[in-house]
This record gives C-alpha cells, sequence and structure tokens, in this order.
C-alpha cells in the first residue's frame, strides 16, 4: 500500500492510503507529485472531531481570511466500502453538503484525519435505531415519489382509503426493502468506537481512503491549537506531503 508523510511544524504524520479506494488513492498520490499540498494549511482544527486541510487557497492566505472552498477543478466519485469507517486516525475526504452533492462526491483535494470520541454500546446502539428509523424514512420517500403519478390521482379523487391503503403498502414495502440492505454498525466498527474513538456518525457519508499509522500524537497537537471562529488556527500550521512507498 501507498504511504504519504504529511511534514507540519509540530511533527510528522506517517498515512496509509488503502488500494480499495483507488481513485482517492491515485488522485493524492498525483497531487503529492506535483507539490499540490506543499505550503498549505490544517485550515480547519476542531478538537475532538477533526483536522481538515488541502485547501489551495490556504497558501500564504492572510489572517482571518475564510478557507475551505478552494481545490481542483473536479470532484472524486464516492468510493464506501464498510471495511473502512470514521475511527480515530481515519484520513477520509472532504466535501460538499447533500443538497448540492446528491452523490456525495468527494473534494478534489482537501482531507481530514479523524480524531472523535469514544462511545459506550448503548450510545452506539441509539445511533443504530436512528440509522434504520432514517434509511426506512428515506426508502419511504422514495417509493412515494415512484409512484406520484397514482396519489396525486387519488387525491384528485378524494379517494381517503385508497390512499390509506397505499400508505401502508409502501410503509411495509419499505421496511422489506431496508431488511435486505440492514444498516448498522460491525463488530469491527463497535471495538473500534468503544476502545479508540471516532465519528460514527460520519460512516457512509464521507469516503475514508486511509488511515494514520504514525504520528497520532502530531494529530493531537494540531488539534489543540487556539482557533479563531471560523476554526482556523491562529498560527499557521502548514505542511507539505512526500511519498514514501
Amino acid at each position: 500500500m501507498a504511504k504519504i508523510k504529511i511534514e507540519t511544524p509540530k511533527g510528522d504524520i506517517i498515512v496509509r492510503l488503502y488500494d480499495d479506494t483507488p481513485k482517492h488513492r491515485d488522485n493524492m498520490l498525483k497531487l503529492v507529485e506535483e507539490g499540490f499540498y506543499d505550503g498549505t494549511l490544517f485550515h480547519r482544527v476542531i478538537k475532538d472531531f477533526m483536522v481538515q486541510g488541502g485547501d489551495p487557497d490556504s497558501k500564504n492566505a492572510p489572517k482571518g481570511k475564510q478557507l475551505g472552498a478552494g481545490g481542483p477543478d473536479y470532484t472524486i466519485e464516492a468510493e464506501f466500502t464498510p471495511a473502512h469507517f470514521h475511527k480515530r486516525g481515519a484520513l477520509a475526504a472532504a466535501r460538499l453538503g447533500d443538497e448540492v452533492n446528491p452523490n456525495k462526491e468527494s473534494s478534489g483535494s482537501q482531507f481530514y484525519i479523524v480524531l472523535g470520541e469514544k462511545y459506550n454500546r448503548g450510545q452506539l446502539k441509539q445511533m443504530e435505531k436512528q440509522m434504520k428509523q432514517n434509511q426506512e424514512t428515506i426508502t419511504f420517500n422514495d417509493l412515494v415519489t415512484y409512484y406520484k403519478k397514482e396519489i396525486m390521482e387519488m387525491r384528485k379523487n378524494r379517494d381517503r382509503a385508497g390512499l390509506q391503503e397505499m400508505q401502508e403498502r409502501l410503509m411495509k414495502e419499505a421496511k422489506e426493502i431496508c431488511k435486505q440492505n440492514p444498516v448498522g454498525f460491525s463488530a469491527e466498527q463497535m471495538e473500534a468506537y468503544t476502545t479508540i474513538g471516532g465519528t460514527p456518525f460520519l460512516d457512509g457519508e464521507y469516503t475514508v481512503f486511509g488511515e494514520v499509522e504514525e504520528g497520532l500524537d502530531v494529530v493531537d497537537a494540531i488539534q489543540n491549537a487556539d482557533t479563531d471562529r471560523a476554526d482556523r488556527p491562529t498560527e499557521d500550521i502548514a505542511m507539505t506531503i512526500t511519498r514514501i512507498d
């Protein structure tokens, strides 16, 4: 597996890139070899959550400048895999929100390293319950959209009995679809989130494509930096990234 070294004033971070997220791996290696990241900042730092960098607009950015919107003129197709999740030390791709990015495509350059916090099993089980409810709601709404023409015709004819029957049928169908594609945390996720911690609520939302092998203490040092109202460190934390394997 390819490895990169992120050099910072706080120390070095060694990151391994996953082979089964090839689009993200190859893109990062390409940018690294071009020197794209050299001089960019960790421009967004939130304690007990993550540290984010990779915005080209952060190079030599004056104090107080709003950062986080920069990048190359392309995005990367999401590469979700259950094997990779937001445990402490995970490397993931930043992206725009679902409202303008429903396919969850990744930023062409911005990334973050997960810190997060530890959870107990009760908290994770509650998250699973919410995930299942959300999945059923989304699936039901998709079915409603699919049968929109029939539903509108029933409303036009004030067919309340037909609408009630349709609703019950679609709710049952949504539950059956969700049973075939269950959501929840694997045993590995449960173990990681209860021991080393992470950000489980981001799983399936942002592509995880690597993990820190050495230098988590450096990531910790970065997260403890003083920040302004926009979560930008008050003292610049610049990086240089090279490929080492």
